[in-house]
């Protein structure tokens, strides 16, 4: 898509400029056209002009100790100094002269106005034009000067614009969208059904999952105009600007339907309306101007409003009811094909070795979003160049998912002997408590180098298919996983670090969700005490029960995290051998991967 760029320099550049030449010409011009009719002369000739009654008007200025006057026709001005002579009065007085209080005029009454008046008003006129004509052209329409236009960027029809094969692992979105770009190329087809369009689509997911670049893909297969708005943009300081913005934005987008219309982060002004005072006014009106547009008296033919959104939970019900937002379109995180068939998209950039196993760099980013499996080739791409190598290996590529997930290696960083087998013995609990449990995933790799993330090392596990249920043995099972390495740490050193705080954050957060959230506690049976919100920014949880059942919950959740922990301890006494074994050897390797681990522990 080819983008209609917006003016760089801002109106206060060139007013200022307009400034600096108006002061210029009244402190020096003005001055100095003033000076050109003053003919300075000598007390003698002032004397002679008066003897031949050839004065008109006098001005005496004893501050500057000076004399102005003029023939008798007031055509010249003169310029003398005063000399002492207690007779002049009576001779000026014979002599018909005009005595003046105010200063003679210096300049003739036409050429001041024309000077004041006029060619300040032919400069502003003329910058202005200069301008009105410059905006015009960058921002393409005669209203780019207009306060409370809308400052949409429009991306015009372009053959190397985005399109679906662009986007990949999102086959169910794409599939929706597909008819909006149908629809858009063949319309009749639908009106002769009785089918319309949705209004308005509303694309919601975590960050990073392709909502952007689905709309565009959508513009690049429709070829149509693409207006594309931040939400945040039609928020002013004063009311009714950003209502205005909204009535600009729709009124281009009639004029070029049809066409779509792409606002990103939408809850910007989308937001429930509560009724609280002190309330954000223009927030409100632009969101009252954007009801109106989508579903007023005046039917928007050929236009298609998509929006973005990770919050769909905080928009106002008259945004999202039918008629406005007929389509939710879910943009969640891709499955293990969709990883895969991303990961192949972004790579078609960059050169690949022959051993490239995109399969198991997939398995490998478990959870990952689009752009960071779009970082992960990059990465990879960046450690090919730092080693000398004009193509990619698998080796890069696992190295690039280490470093999104836990951060670069820290070379610099120098563990202790003590340190460094404390570290061994942790990771080596992690994994055996893993492998001796049958519903806990496989080990991949296991290492004991600092990363920049501050992980002393960490065990990394690949699910051999797609989860999309967790049953509650599984979820016991993690929990127990995660304590393996504190308990190894307790069954070898007989003490505790601080290398498992991340390890009990998990475990603990898993826990209470078992209890609290999945109905998994023969207490509390199916009954809610915590609710999700924000579920695509973080999932923050909120409490919806009493004191004294909050403080149940607490017990039930140290209890279940204290059960597991014990299970942890038993399976790494019952193979005590194998766990000094691996250590030991890990202690030596520092790396070593899920094949190595797994042909130690059943040899």
């Amino acid at each position: 898509m080819q983008e209609v760029k917006k003016p760089k320099k801002p109106l206060i550049y060139y007013y200022s400029i307009v400034l600096i030449v108006l002061i210029v010409f009244n402190f020096l011009l003005m001055p100095w056209v003033s000076q050109q009719r003053i003919v300075e002369t000598d007390y003698g000739t002032f004397m002679t002009m008066i003897e031949e009654k050839d004065i008109g008007q006098v001005q005496y200025n004893e501050e500057e100790n000076s004399i102005l006057f003029t023939d008798k026709d007031n055509t010249t001005i003169y310029q003398t100094g005063i000399i002492p002579d207690p007779d002049i009065a009576d001779r000026l007085h014979e002599a018909g002269a005009v005595f003046s209080g105010q200063i003679i005029e210096q300049a003739s009454p036409i050429l001041t106005f024309l000077l004041t008046w006029i060619l300040p008003i032919l400069i502003f006129v003329g910058l202005g034009e200069l301008m009105s004509r410059k905006l015009m052209k960058s921002a393409g329409g005669p209203n780019a000067m207009s306060f409370g236009k809308s400052n949409a960027k429009i991306y015009v029809k372009s053959s190397e614009g985005i399109k679906f094969s662009d986007v990949a692992g999102e086959d169910e979105a794409k599939e929706n969208l597909s008819e909006i770009v149908e629809y858009l190329h063949n319309p009749q087809k639908y009106k002769e059904i009785g089918a319309s369009m949705p209004k308005g689509i509303l694309l919601v997911g975590p960050p990073g999952t392709g909502k952007t670049m689905l709309a565009k893909a959508v513009a690049g297969e429709a070829n149509v105009p693409f207006f594309s708005m931040s939400g945040s943009e039609f928020v002013e300081m004063f009311v009714g600007m950003g209502a205005s913005k909204v009535r600009d934005l729709f009124k281009q987008a009639k004029e070029k339907a049809p066409c779509i219309v792409f606002i990103d982060e939408i809850d910007a002004i989308g937001q429930k309306r509560d009724g609280r005072i002190g309330g954000n006014d223009e927030r409100e009106q632009t969101l009252n101007q954007l009801l109106t547009e989508m579903d007023g008296f005046e039917e928007n033919t050929g236009v298609i409003i998509l929006a973005a959104t990770n919050r769909p939970e905080s928009l106002d019900p008259a945004l999202t009811r039918p008629g406005r937002f007929d389509r939710r379109v879910p943009v969640e995180l891709p499955d293990l094909k969709g990883r895969e068939a991303i990961l192949r998209v972004h790579a078609k950039k960059i050169k690949l070795g022959e051993n490239v196993d995109f399969e198991k760099i997939a398995r490998m980013a478990s959870g990952a979003s689009g752009a960071e499996l779009a970082n992960i080739i990059n990465e990879a791409a960046l450690r090919a160049v730092r080693d000398n190598r004009s193509y990619v290996t698998q080796a890069d590529l696992e190295e690039s998912i280490e470093v999104v997930i836990a951060g670069y290696q820290k070379k610099n960083a120098i563990l202790t002997d003590q340190e460094k087998r404390v570290v061994a013995y942790h990771e080596i609990g992690h994994a055996l408590v893993a492998a001796k449990q049958t519903n806990s995933a496989p080990v991949q790799k296991i290492t004991i180098v600092p990363r920049t993330s501050g992980a002393l090392g960490y065990t990394m596990q690949v699910d051999e298919g797609n989860h999309y249920l967790m049953s509650q043995a599984e979820l016991e099972n993690k929990i127990a996983t995660l304590t393996g390495g504190r308990a190894a740490e307790e069954l070898i050193f007989n003490s505790a670090s601080t290398g498992a705080s991340n390890d009990i954050e998990q475990a603990t957060k898993l826990a209470r969700a078992m209890i609290t959230r999945y109905g998994m506690s023969k207490e509390f049976d199916m009954v809610a005490m915590e609710t999700v919100t924000n579920q695509y920014l973080g999932g923050d949880t909120t409490l919806a029960c009493s004191a004294e059942t909050q403080a149940r919950i607490d017990q039930l959740v140290v209890e279940l995290v204290k059960r597991q922990h014990e299970k942890a301890v038993n399976i790494l006494l019952e193979n005590r051998d194998k766990l000094d074994e691996l250590a030991n050897y890990l202690y030596q390797k520092e790396t070593i991967t899920g094949e190595e681990f797994m042909s130690i522990l059943n040899r």
